[in-house]
């Protein structure tokens, strides 16, 4: 791939971390985003795409069978020469064929700490009210590779965030979604950048100070 790797986004909601994503982006950085789809007529993501200038398109998945989903979002992608999918919030399984197409080219951020607190069914408020009752004492944002199962790819980049005592699952979920906006830009940018260079992007590694200075680097 050439700099930027072009880039979509799939979100279902109202398209904060997309927001984070686009609000990264710079004229010589590693990806650009080029598309947002999402499953939802009338999501917030999509007028957030529109207001940024890309592309915005809606691809229904409810009561269709996979096939017909996958071939009409992959003769999407292949349109806007897409190389690299990011996954914001979106709550549908990708279809296989989409994930064979793209194997490990596309990420999605977890709000806890893979592989705890993951798989069908664990999204939003749902997450971090097992995470309370679970007495965990540190939770978190994974970004990992997608495949054919809910939030069992393999893990590129985490980042753990205290449950301080009295916390309840808003204010938990607070609290790492800022994080969450913060540390998915800086993995896509990793990944984008590897794939630029024809390299396979390694693990997001760097020490608790050296995360904590580019969280603060990286902060909207």
């Amino acid at each position: 791939m050439t700099p930027p790797v072009h880039a979509a986004v799939f979100a279902s909601g109202s398209g904060t971390n997309l927001q984070a994503l686009l609000d990264h982006e710079t004229a010589n950085g590693p990806y650009r985003i080029v598309v947002v789809i999402s499953d939802r007529g009338g999501a917030g993501a999509l007028e957030r795409a529109e207001a940024a200038g890309r592309v915005a398109r809606v691809i229904e998945v409810r009561n269709r069978p996979p096939e017909e989903v996958a071939s009409e979002t992959l003769s999407l992608l292949e349109s806007l020469e897409v190389g690299a999918i990011f996954l914001a919030g979106y709550l549908r399984l990708v279809p296989s064929a989409v994930v064979s197409a793209y194997r490990r080219r596309i990420l999605n951020i977890h709000p806890a700490l893979l592989p705890d607190f993951g798989g069908m069914g664990m999204f939003g408020e749902r997450v971090h009210e097992a995470v309370l009752a679970s007495g965990a004492k540190v939770s978190g944002a994974t970004v990992h590779y997608v495949d054919e199962e809910y939030d069992t790819g393999t893990i590129v980049g985490q980042c753990p965030v205290q449950v301080l005592p009295g916390d309840d699952a808003p204010a938990l979920a607070a609290r790492i979604l800022n994080v969450e906006h913060r540390l998915y830009p800086i993995v896509a940018e990793h990944v984008c950048e590897a794939w630029a260079d024809g390299r396979v992007p390694g693990p997001f590694t760097l020490s608790p100070g050296e995360l904590g200075s580019a969280l603060e680097r990286n902060a909207l």
